[in-house]
């Protein structure tokens, strides 16, 4: 098995595109930051009366974020940057329209979001623009002083995800990357269903995103196909693992009692989006000047050091029905999502057919999320994803006003994307095993599961 020095790994996966970026930007951590900080772990800090924004990127993903925070008590936009002046003036627009004062605008280029950070009434930032930002705009945001929100994933190398944990150990702010779909109804449900122990001991989870994306190569000048696509281009592995995962780690207690060990990691050829290409642009158009290095679909295997193990699979290339799987499985019994569907020993009919369609009905009615319970109908109102995107940024401000630790930390948000650079790495080297970073670096034997909230 191989563990990679985290300062070596920027010799691959991509890793030189991130230092590139890095070495450009205002803030930096010291050359040489200490090994061991104060843990991040269960991070409280004082309760905010009004949570006062700012927010990075409000194109598709980032202008949903501020339609649907201004639904929410106890908030404040002060201040958005982006790069793209229309997108910018529509948020402020909407600010207005909902009867809130007009924010500040950052519009000034790539860096502009600098300036934003040196006001001192923003207590933080919801960050949502291209991956290859992410890491240095929380770790910007943390050293500023102000807690950092960052769209999926966090990080896009190895190092990145340490310094994103050095950062917030560093500085006591928070570091969150906002996993949605660990908000979702269904996961909610299934998490309660883990703590309360009906699939008896875990052994096995399978997590995914298969999303049919092609037509996101549509996107040239602007939109996310414009700058996803072309990491297709750059990078063979896993590139978005998170959605998926997010929810296996929290049923399984990933960095709460257990945590990844190893991880190898496949790759099957690269031919869906040359084809694609191939069929709907010109001979000479710059899609079909591309060349496509990652494999269309991507299958990892994790062990964990309690010897569970987990699927993550990827694939937005091939003509394929979505899905994230979602299927934990113990020794009493399996949820599997897409179309959901369980079996519980004892409880079920039997363990050789399904329950599914409105034969669910009555788990949901027994083990229905206290969160999911008091927010449910509000988010289904507001939408976003079925209303996960609006339970979450809810849960988010509640817990700031309420010096609450949050849901999901900078240890998972790194141990959650590491899963992509590692990845790279395995198939590059006919997949052989590497190492998971302990970002915890121990703590987590000692950390407490999430709990139901209510």
């Amino acid at each position: 098995m191989t563990r990679i020095d985290r300062r070596e790994f920027l010799k691959a996966s991509g890793g030189v595109v991130g230092a590139s970026l890095a070495a450009r930007f205002a803030y930096a951590l010291p050359q040489n930051p200490p090994e061991q900080e104060p843990s991040a772990a269960g991070l409280r800090v004082p309760p905010l009366d009004v949570v006062r924004l700012a927010f990075v990127g409000v194109g598709a993903r980032g202008s949903g974020h501020v339609s649907q925070c201004l639904l929410l008590d106890g908030v404040e936009i002060k201040a958005i940057c982006d790069t793209y002046e229309p997108a910018a003036r529509a948020s402020a627009d909407a600010c207005e329209k909902a009867g809130r004062p007009r924010p500040d605008l950052y519009t000034q280029g790539d860096y502009d979001y600098q300036r934003m950070l040196n006001r001192d009434d923003i207590d933080a930032v919801i960050i949502s623009t291209p991956w290859a930002w992410h890491a240095q705009m929380a770790i910007d945001t943390m050293l500023s002083g102000k807690h950092a929100f960052i769209e999926v994933p966090a990080a896009t190398t190895v190092e990145d995800c340490w310094r994103l944990v050095e950062t917030a150990e560093q500085t006591q702010r928070h570091c969150m990357m906002m996993e949605n779909v660990c908000y979702g109804r269904e996961e909610l449900m299934v998490l309660n269903m883990c703590r309360q122990g009906v699939f008896g001991d875990l052994l096995h989870g399978e997590a995914a995103y298969i999303h049919d994306l092609r037509g996101q190569m549509n996107d040239i000048g602007r939109g996310t196909g414009s700058w996803r696509t072309i990491e297709h281009t750059k990078r063979n592995g896993n590139l978005y693992p998170t959605h998926g995962l997010g929810p296996i780690c929290q049923y399984m207690n990933i960095n709460r009692g257990d945590r990844m060990d190893y991880l190898v990691s496949m790759s099957s050829p690269a031919l869906g989006r040359q084809l694609y290409a191939k069929e709907h642009f010109p001979p000479n158009h710059i899609r079909n000047r591309e060349k496509y290095i990652c494999g269309d679909i991507n299958s990892s295997l994790v062990k964990t050091v309690k010897g569970r193990t987990i699927l993550i699979q990827w694939d937005t290339t091939t003509p394929r029905p979505y899905t994230r799987l979602n299927l934990i499985q113990g020794t009493r019994g399996v949820w599997a999502g897409f179309p959901n569907r369980v079996v519980i020993e004892g409880r079920s009919p039997n363990t050789h057919s399904w329950e599914e369609g409105e034969a669910l009905q009555k788990w949901f009615d027994e083990f229905e999320h206290p969160l999911w319970k008091k927010m449910g109908e509000e988010a289904a109102r507001v939408g976003g994803h079925g209303g996960m995107d609006f339970v979450m940024l809810w849960r988010m401000i509640y817990c700031l006003r309420n010096g609450l630790p949050l849901d999901q930390d900078v240890y998972d948000a790194a141990t959650w994307s590491v899963i992509s650079p590692l990845s790279e790495w395995s198939v590059a080297h006919r997949s052989q095993p590497v190492e998971v970073p302990d970002f915890t670096r121990g703590k987590w034997k000692t950390m407490e599961p999430l709990g139901i909230v209510s």
